[in-house]
């Protein structure tokens, strides 16, 4: 049972929060959107938790 749980988590069904802000960052269309970008990911964008208003 523990070998196929470790299996499925091995795949990497879900993205780290490094892939995710990778992407944002790239999705930008100018300059002006990277650095924008930029900053909320600093201020931490991905990471604040769910409980955080």
């Amino acid at each position: 049972m523990l070998t196929m749980f470790k299996s499925l988590i091995s795949h990497r069904v879900f993205p780290t929060l490094g892939e995710l802000e990778r992407d944002y960052l790239n999705a930008s269309v100018s300059r002006i959107d990277l650095e924008r970008r930029q900053r909320e990911v600093e201020n931490g964008l991905f990471r604040r938790s769910s409980f955080d208003l």
